[in-house]
């Protein structure tokens, strides 16, 4: 089996990756959440695994000066398992450290248990709770790392504003 491509998110990939969005996730954000990420939001930034032309995973964060938020991570129930989950969250901290973001925060559901193992592998720790965050009541963990990956000094993108 040919390894996946993590690239850049593109408005085309917005239909698979809801579907992996509905898929995964009991409260799932919308076809337009994800259309507008990609069209309206400056902040948003996000990855695809693209498996021979097929999303099989994504991950999105929000980058506000030198912190990131991570938005939302998943992956294709039969990628599980793989490494997908972690080579895409590196990949984001790699790109959000290009970005200059010196921290990242992310939400994780208390009960999520495989979730928050790979974050605390990637250097992130709990710093609080967000009681009953999600629809069906369950608390979240926030979690955050300043563990980042040096910066790509080569690294720039289009719509990225820098200060002269």
């Amino acid at each position: 089996m040919n390894e996946p491509i993590i690239r850049r998110m593109t408005i085309n990939d917005v239909p698979a990756v809801w579907a992996i969005e509905c898929a995964t996730f009991p409260t799932p954000w919308s076809l337009r959440d994800f259309e507008h990420e990609m069209s309206e939001n400056p902040c948003a930034r996000y990855l695809v695994a693209d498996r021979g032309g097929n999303i099989v995973g994504f991950a999105g964060i929000h980058v506000i000066l030198d912190e990131g938020h991570i938005t939302n991570i998943a992956v294709r129930e039969d990628e599980r398992g793989r490494g997908l989950g972690r080579q895409l969250t590196k990949d984001l901290l790699q790109y959000a450290a290009n970005l200059g973001v010196q921290y990242v925060t992310l939400e994780v559901r208390e009960n999520n248990e495989p979730a928050k193992a790979l974050y605390r592998s990637l250097g992130f720790i709990k710093v609080g709770v967000r009681k009953k965050y999600y629809e069906n009541q369950t608390d979240a963990h926030i979690m955050v790392t300043d563990q980042m990956p040096p910066a790509d000094p080569d690294f720039t993108e289009e719509e990225t504003a820098f200060e002269d």
